[in-house]
């Protein structure tokens, strides 16, 4: 998974990261080597869906001017559904074409994608037509089986933190069913992310296991010696890029969240709008933010501060995932956000969900 495993599956689909890697062609999609005769018609076709299917740069501007997710979804949406159209086209009009069914892959994966990431649920109907399809098929991949399953599970994944529950059971179904995919470990590791307390911690030693793939093993040791740090109190110096100097057992008294974010980090700005609201609305009854960012560019970091109104110190050395503080604690996918209590105690790894309303039941506790 790209960046390592996400907070969430869901964050496979990042609305801005993700298009730019999902357009990229798909197993198989290579060209087939060229015929020393004049290519058919079906070879001119599918040399042509190739080309349709190479993933498009986006605008210059948005190297400087963070995009909207509508001016995102605007961008690559018609793009997705041209491919779509263009791969239904081909394997119509050649069924009997070796790349038939690769161009019917290829129609799915842009389909998902675009109900997935942008929210396009007009082709349901026709995406469940083509998983049902691809299942019956005797010839079909494991990845191609795996389809009808990953869809299911990304609507249990609408459904959290209700369907926590079942999603284990995926998760679990999943290995036993096919043991040498990642899939299922990918599941459990969702799980194990959504969850909190002795439940996140015994999954977590699960996941940490000799048998678990390696990627997975990693990041689950990770969130182990995070989920280690709980209840205890949290040491965390530095000078901020303003020049503050900041020292969270100063704090006591106040409930902290500390930011792990960046500028160039599409989840963690469509994030900020719920970080200020509760910041305004909660900080003078105690409530502070220490900022962690895994930004590069110091310039655009500051500009991004002014524009945004974002007041709160901030810690930059300019080592992006090298970041000191992200490299000490082991932190893997932003934005992570953790809240310390008023006793300076870490007690919530996972401040991002419900995070007014965590906060406000943090400030009502007492030393």
């Amino acid at each position: 998974m790209n960046n390592a495993l996400c907070r969430r599956i869901s964050s496979l689909f990042l609305y801005l990261t993700l298009p730019l890697a999902a357009l990229a062609p798909v197993a198989g999609m290579a060209q087939d080597a060229a015929s020393t005769n004049a290519p058919t018609e079906a070879e001119t076709a599918w040399k042509a869906l190739n080309k349709l299917n190479q993933p498009p740069a986006p605008p210059e501007d948005w190297q400087t001017n963070q995009p909207s997710k509508e001016t995102v979804s605007a961008f690559y949406l018609p793009k997705l559904m041209k491919i779509a159209d263009a791969a239904r086209d081909f394997y119509t009009k050649f069924p009997n074409d070796t790349n038939a069914s690769k161009a019917a892959q290829l129609e799915l994966s842009r389909l998902t994608i675009a109900e997935q990431n942008f929210g396009e649920t007009n082709n349901s109907a026709r995406i469940d037509a083509l998983i049902a399809k691809t299942s019956s098929n005797p010839n079909a991949t494991t990845q191609e089986k795996l389809a009808s399953t990953t869809r299911a599970i990304q609507k249990l994944i609408a459904k959290l933190p209700d369907s926590l529950p079942e999603l284990e059971k995926s998760g679990r179904d999943l290995i036993k069913q096919y043991p040498k995919e990642t899939i299922g470990y990918q599941v459990l590791m969702l799980v194990m992310q959504n969850s909190e307390g002795d439940a996140a911690a015994k999954l977590a030693k699960e996941l940490s296991g000799e048998n678990v793939p390696e990627q997975i093993r990693e990041h689950a040791k990770m969130l182990t010696a995070q989920l280690d740090m709980l209840n205890k109190p949290l040491d965390l110096k530095y000078t901020a890029l303003d020049g503050r100097e900041v020292d969270i057992s100063k704090l006591k008294g106040k409930v902290v969240l500390v930011d792990f974010w960046a500028t160039w980090c599409g989840p963690c700005m469509a994030e900020l709008p719920n970080v200020k609201a509760a910041y305004a609305e909660l900080h003078e009854k105690g409530f502070e933010i220490l900022g962690i960012s895994f930004d590069q560019d110091k310039d655009k970091l500051t500009s991004t501060l002014a524009s945004k109104g974002m007041t709160w110190a901030q810690y930059f050395d300019g080592e992006g995932w090298g970041n000191k503080f992200g490299k000490q604690w082991g932190i893997q996918s932003i934005p992570t956000m953790w809240l310390v209590n008023k006793k300076g105690v870490l007690c919530d790894v996972n401040g991002r969900e419900n995070l007014k309303e965590k906060v406000v039941k943090l400030l009502a506790e007492s030393i």
